[in-house]
């Protein structure tokens, strides 16, 4: 049995998030249909992070196990002519019977970006959320900076879609590095955490736009993480803004 890791890059514009959903494109349902034609196996891909509807990645991770005996590079030859331009294998690789995509992940980093200039370039809509409309940028790289480290992120999370499933899930996580910088027309949040809940960036970048028109200061952020209450934070950005960064492994998996 071979284990292979797979580094990808797609533009999740037209797809409905990376888990299969029947009747819908999806990363791994694309992917999992590349493999069932070039090894005649029914095989499972596991990623580092099950990235949403209209998310897109440039260092999301997977991996699959199989009797094939193609090579990792064969296998990203194979995955790049079968996909669809809009995903590609950016690096392949063989690696050991234990690592697991998702399981050793140590840290994953993503980025938002808010365009705002007047007019968004039409080659760069896909990727952005355009916010054209006066923010105080100073105030928001300052909020930024508060959500680092550990914290309850309840605030900042949307729910589950079950009671059950929300009142027993752990809310805590530890958040390393989060910070807004300009570049040219763009505000780019940059965060990098162990693991993140469901809509966790999104909703943030929405708590930091709040900040942004002034209807919260940031020294009231921690007052947020104490409220537990998801309706007290800011509002969920669109997807198209967020993007898979990187994912961190510990030495022996480095990619």
């Amino acid at each position: 049995m071979h284990n292979i890791k797979l580094t990808l890059a797609y533009d999740g514009t037209e797809f409905h998030g990376w888990q299969i959903q029947p009747g819908q494109p999806t990363i791994q349902g694309a992917l999992t249909e590349v493999l069932r034609k070039v090894t005649q196996e029914r095989l499972q891909v596991h990623a580092a992070g099950r990235t949403d509807a209209g998310v897109h990645a440039l260092g999301q991770v997977a991996h699959f196990k199989t009797h094939s005996e193609l090579t990792a590079g064969e296998f990203q030859r194979a995955f790049n002519a079968l996909l669809p331009p809009t995903i590609r294998v950016v690096a392949a690789e063989e690696v050991g019977p234990d690592f697991h995509a998702r399981w050793n992940a140590q840290a994953k980093t993503y980025e938002y970006r808010i365009y705002r200039g007047r007019v968004a370039p039409p080659f760069e809509w896909r990727f952005v959320l355009h916010y054209p409309f006066p923010l105080d940028e100073e105030a928001m790289m300052k909020a930024a900076r508060v959500l680092e480290g550990e914290h309850d992120f309840t605030s900042f999370a949307a729910s589950s879609g079950s009671e059950e499933e929300d009142r027993d899930r752990t809310t805590v996580r530890v958040i390393y590095s989060s910070e807004i910088r300009r570049e040219g027309e763009e505000l780019i949040y940059r965060v990098r955490g162990k693991s993140f809940l469901r809509y966790m960036v999104r909703k943030i970048v929405g708590t930091l736009i709040e900040v942004g028109k002034g209807k919260l200061k940031p020294e009231e952020i921690p007052a947020l993480f104490e409220l537990r209450d998801r309706s007290k934070s800011g509002m969920t950005m669109p997807p198209q803004g967020l993007c898979m960064v990187a994912v961190e492994y510990p030495e022996p998996w480095k990619g």
